[in-house]
């Protein structure tokens, strides 16, 4: 008895997995024909620097952890049924970052549509990442933009707390069913654990570490998602030490704007790492009183030497969770150090500072 032949996207997989190996140095594919059985989907029989390996090849739509680990009991003592001349790999159209972690760990290898190899062979090591396409893509888009990030920003800020969904949708200002998604969606990553059952499930992140990092990869490439609109000023006599902080706050609370300082100058009021910073970026949400505000402080758009980049929120929820020190509203630690990943010079390794003393996951 063998298993139904393959649907059309796995031949397309399947042909995708093909060329990518025949277009490796020292690999010849030798047979692709062979038959499977109850065991794999399918099976290819290479050359790998004159050696010949036989790879039984498992094909799946989608795989987090969850599925990775299940198939990897259903083969048994798989360590031993692999043999010294036979492999397996699975093959994926999406495989989740966890899902590939594991595997690796396993040294079990894999390829997935957006083109991650991983080929763990006596004699031959072959380990290509590339960012998920499709479906998992789309997921991970989600979870980053829009209103589901303000779910994942709340649990990042309370990594050690449990929360029914109606309380974190309370906490992110989002319907309980949007909140409810990004929850399920995180369980699935494995990120987030949980207990209970209905309606007094908890669940808390247990990978804060993972999520952030995800997202790090994500934060300035969101397809579809346009960077916010900025504008570059100079502000006679405004640096980024404490002092000129608080007359810019002074100076937005005194028109009533919403505001929050981030990158370097709100990094440096949490964890300080450089002897100075030249300019504050603060965003907030344009208006009136905004204009009034700057205008109050001399201001004036500038296309070289600004000390004060402007970076308009599309609404206070933009805001959500900036904190207050010393009189001036900072965005969060998980914000600026999200701020400071994408940007230029330094400020890399300040993210890096900020997220071992300050965030510390």
């Amino acid at each position: 008895m063998t298993r139904p032949s393959l649907a059309e996207t796995e031949r397309d997989l399947h042909r995708y997995f093909l060329d990518t190996l025949r277009a490796l140095p020292e690999v010849r594919v030798v047979d692709e024909s062979c038959f499977p059985d109850l065991r794999y989907d399918a099976e290819v029989a290479v050359e790998i620097a004159g050696k010949p390996v036989s790879v039984h090849l498992e094909i799946k739509k989608t795989a987090y952890p969850r599925d990775v680990r299940q198939w990897l009991w259903q083969l048994g003592e798989y360590s031993a049924a692999l043999g010294e001349k036979t492999h397996y790999l699975l093959l994926a159209e999406s495989l989740s970052p966890g899902a590939k972690e594991l595997l690796r760990a396993e040294s079990v290898g894999y390829f997935d549509a957006g083109g991650s190899l991983f080929i763990p062979i006596p004699g031959a090591y072959v380990y290509v990442d590339k960012p998920p396409v499709g479906k998992q893509k789309k997921v991970l888009v989600s979870l980053f933009s829009g209103r589901r990030a303000r779910v994942s920003h709340a649990l990042l800020l309370n990594p050690a707390d449990w929360f029914s969904v109606a309380k974190i949708a309370e906490l992110s200002q989002v319907a309980p069913s949007t909140a409810s998604v990004v929850l399920t969606e995180l369980e699935r990553f494995e990120w987030v654990d949980s207990q209970g059952k209905g309606p007094q499930k908890l669940r808390h992140l247990s990978q804060p570490g993972s999520l952030l990092d995800a997202w790090a990869s994500w934060v300035g490439q969101l397809p579809g998602v346009k960077a916010p609109a900025s504008r570059r000023y100079y502000v006679p006599g405004l640096k980024g030490d404490a002092k000129s902080l608080q007359l810019l706050g002074s100076a937005f609370d005194a028109h009533g704007v919403t505001y929050a300082v981030s990158h370097e100058a709100a990094a440096q009021v949490y964890s300080p790492f450089l002897s100075s910073v030249s300019q504050i970026h603060a965003q907030l949400v344009q208006g009136v009183d905004a204009d009034k505000a700057l205008a109050s402080l001399g201001a004036r758009v500038v296309t070289q030497g600004a000390n004060l980049i402007v970076t308009e929120a599309g609404s206070e929820d933009d805001l959500l969770f900036c904190e207050q020190i010393d009189g001036v509203w900072l965005a969060s630690p998980v914000q600026v150090y999200l701020d400071l990943v994408q940007a230029e010079g330094r400020s890399r390794e300040m993210a890096d500072h900020l997220r071992q003393e300050m965030i510390g996951f």
